[in-house]
């Protein structure tokens, strides 16, 4: 008894906070599967100096080559839509986490869980780093779909 009493005072003084957005302010608008990969250069110091354009700088160092790679996941339907993850990463650290694509047949229940959830579960994943996110209570099968597109993307970025 004394074990649910204090379950219900946790429950009941939990407070969250919405975030408003738009369906129309998601990133990405494409349903294509797609990976991409960007590489820069190191730079190459340069030198004006005769006497010293063979020798290497002793105060200057060349950057590391980094890589960014973007793979779209698959389009998973989470039984009110569907829904597709975009992932940038860039060497083993995720960048960016946003929505590919979401189609949820203009159901305005769907459309408002949606609005609300997403948000939260892109968040969870950049402080993850990875698909192992607890979800979204109240939107478990947008959670789900979400997690699963996330990881197929992952996984064909080497993650």
């Amino acid at each position: 008894m004394l074990a649910t009493v204090a379950g219900l005072v946790g429950v009941l003084s939990f407070h969250t906070k919405p975030s408003s957005i738009s369906l129309g302010s998601l990133p990405g608008a494409s349903s294509s599967s797609r990976s991409t990969t960007t590489t820069t250069p190191p730079t190459q110091p340069t030198s004006s100096n005769p006497a010293t354009a063979g020798a290497p700088p002793s105060t200057t160092t060349s950057a590391v080559p980094s890589t960014t790679r973007t793979a779209t996941g698959a389009q998973v339907n989470y039984n009110f839509g569907v829904l597709s993850v975009t992932v940038t990463a860039s060497g083993k650290k995720i960048t960016n986490i946003g929505i590919a694509s979401l189609d949820d047949g203009g159901n305005g229940r769907s459309q408002a869980i949606d609005q609300q959830s997403i948000p939260m579960l892109e968040q969870q994943a950049m402080q993850a780093q990875s698909a192992n996110i607890q979800g979204v209570s109240g939107a478990s099968y947008t959670s789900a779909g979400f997690a699963q597109s996330l990881q197929s993307a992952l996984s064909k970025l080497g993650f």
